[in-house]
């Protein structure tokens, strides 16, 4: 698989068993001597019809020829099962994760989440310390606390809205707060997430993640904002400046607390940073995943 023409959906799809559960995922690209040979793993977003390759199908081919590269579908999304969650969703999401890692038997990865994808990254990266070299989080949840933004935000509205009341149009106006660039917002994109989004279990696993959120029971775990100090990990966090859903503000408290955190923006840019500044997100996300060093690292945490 390395050449990016091989690198389809279908040429590139895998599944496997994570606990209790089975989870879809898309894999290509072999180790190099570039982020000390490590697997690199991405979680995707939480949106209506999010999936591993919706959101970063396009960024595979790119990614592959530096790492091995993992596009997990997350519990309830994509082509993974869609079970009842148990607890707050990054905790739920990320034993899953973990239990996907031991029975592909990668012992130690990479993690680059995406908004919800963020949210599960950090709390595996809390919990399972030894299995993460670095993070980078794109805009990620739970440790966005907007300072000077109400909440909810528009992008959030938007998702609330489609859950609601579920439409094509609703669709659209939530996809178009994801990106700056209003021309990516096609009839194919909204087509493709619409049907995703109303296959059989999409909304019933939409919800059960949601109410994971808002349950005062379970709410409170996903607040890793709480928490960053607790990370020790060398971590990225990148945002669109013009973000809509997890806005730039949102940015400072974790920059502030994660000892080891930098940051950078994307200027004319949504939500999407991998498919609105692909070329420069890759860039940089490669040049900070090159720069661990396994050992040195490992002994410093």
């Amino acid at each position: 698989m390395g050449s990016s023409t091989t690198l389809t959906k279908e040429s590139t799809h895998r599944s496997a068993k994570a606990g209790s559960i089975t989870l879809g995922y898309y894999e290509a690209g072999q180790p190099t001597e570039v982020g000390g040979g490590l697997p690199l793993v991405m979680l995707h977003g939480g949106g209506p019809g999010a999936s591993a390759w919706s959101n970063f199908g396009r960024a595979l081919p790119g990614f592959a020829t530096t790492f091995r590269t993992l596009l997990v579908d997350q519990p309830g999304f994509g082509t993974s099962d869609k079970p009842e969650v148990v607890g707050n969703y990054y905790r739920h999401a990320a034993g899953h994760v973990v239990a996907l890692l031991d029975e592909l038997g990668i012992e130690h990865v990479h993690l680059l989440g995406n908004s919800l994808g963020g949210g599960t990254a950090m709390r595996l990266a809390l919990e399972h310390p030894d299995r993460v070299g670095r993070l980078v989080m794109m805009g990620p949840g739970g440790l966005s606390l907007n300072l000077f933004h109400a909440d909810p935000t528009e992008g959030v509205k938007r998702l609330m809205d489609f859950g609601a009341a579920p439409s094509r149009e609703a669709l659209r106006a939530f996809i178009s707060c994801m990106v700056h660039d209003q021309s990516l917002v096609t009839d194919e994109l909204v087509e493709e997430r619409f049907a995703d989004a109303t296959a059989p279990g999409a909304q019933e696993a939409m919800r059960s993640m949601g109410m994971s959120f808002w349950n005062p029971e379970t709410a409170e775990d996903g607040m890793l904002w709480r928490e960053a100090h607790r990370l020790r990990k060398h971590t990225l966090l990148t945002w669109g400046r013009e973000d809509r859903v997890n806005p730039l503000d949102g940015a400072m408290v974790a920059l502030k607390l994660i000892p080891k955190a930098s940051l950078h923006v994307f200027p004319n840019c949504g939500h999407w940073a991998q498919i609105e500044a692909a070329e420069e997100f890759r860039a940089v996300a490669t040049d900070f995943l090159g720069r661990h060093r396994e050992r040195t690292e490992r002994s410093r945490e």
